[in-house]
């Protein structure tokens, strides 16, 4: 396998990329491609890149992992924004590098998304038509996410009410707020008492040596939060997605909801192709990095890609 850095533009900024092509590799044949999207809060040198895309790789598919703009290595300015609308640009930003490259077909152009970045996945299939195959893992809908983070009734409501203080503070010359998308280690963890499974998985993942890494420094800018307070992922699905899809999630359900997202990106697929496969025993970060529960993930996307591409 080789691996080379690339950049491409995002509106006036370069999107950081790994694109790996497969050992034997001919650049005189076209091949097909597939972008590999990271979760909220991650980059990809984590479960995107470096379990998803390097193994698809090595199953013999060109790869591109890229970091979200305003993260990890990405250009971009503010830095540590989560905006939903740059987040599913920066996918046809990447396919629009693919069809540049002489050794792509541009007709078989495929994206697989792990968490938010397959509901971000989803978002842009249905407006970019050179996607041609769209496979999520845990698939999470970042803007329910957002909406239903507390069990108050009006949560959403006085969250926007914090962010749209905090961003007037700003523009009146405060400090922007940074904060963070989960506690900050385990033992933060457990003094704020959060035992969801998916809260102490993530807090596992990346804020200790299983998954951490430089690039996902767990910061999130908190006056840029409105936009994700409004978006779904899964908005006109049932008009607008028809690519082949292949849904996997896992069946030990958390706070993230991607059992309940996958099921329903599913239900409400306009695709006529379309499957879910789900991982018995595993949870959502289980298929992020554990070889017993992403060895089937990957097994179950290496024959839809080959089926599709």
């Amino acid at each position: 396998m080789q691996t080379e850095s690339v950049r491409f533009k995002n509106r006036t900024w370069d999107v950081a990329a790994a694109l790996r092509v497969p050992d034997g590799f001919d650049p005189a044949e076209k091949h097909p491609a597939i972008v590999c999207a990271h979760p909220i809060s991650s980059c990809k040198e984590q479960t995107s890149g470096n379990v998803y895309a390097e193994r698809l790789t090595e199953l013999g598919q060109v790869t591109l992992a890229f970091d979200a703009s305003h993260q990890g290595q990405s250009g971009g300015e503010p830095r540590y924004l989560e905006d939903p609308a740059t987040r599913v640009e920066d996918f046809r930003c990447a396919v629009d590098l693919l069809v540049t490259l002489d050794y792509v077909d541009e007709d078989r152009i495929g994206v697989v998304g792990v968490c938010g970045g397959g509901g971000y996945a989803a978002t842009a299939a249905m407006t970019d038509r050179r996607i041609k195959a769209l496979g999520t893992v845990v698939a999470a809908n970042y803007g329910r996410i957002m909406r239903e983070g507390n069990l108050t009734p009006h949560a959403a409501l006085e969250t926007l009410e914090a962010i749209c203080r905090q961003r007037t503070a700003e523009a009146r010359g405060a400090e922007p707020l940074i904060t963070t998308y989960i506690p900050d280690s385990p033992e933060q963890r457990e003094q704020v008492g959060v035992s969801d499974v998916d809260i102490v998985n993530a807090v596992d993942y990346y804020r200790t040596s299983r998954g951490q890494n430089s690039n996902s420094p767990n910061r999130l800018r908190f006056s840029g939060l409105q936009a994700a307070l409004g978006f779904d992922a899964f908005h006109l699905a049932e008009v607008l997605l028809t690519q082949p899809l292949q849904v996997i999630v896992g069946d030990v359900p958390g706070a993230f909801g991607s059992y309940r997202g996958g099921w329903e990106l599913f239900d409400r697929a306009r695709s006529d192709r379309k499957n879910i496969f789900v991982v018995e025993g595993a949870s959502h970060y289980d298929l992020y990095d554990q070889p017993e529960y992403t060895t089937q993930a990957l097994e179950k996307l290496e024959s839809f890609f080959a089926d599709t591409l």
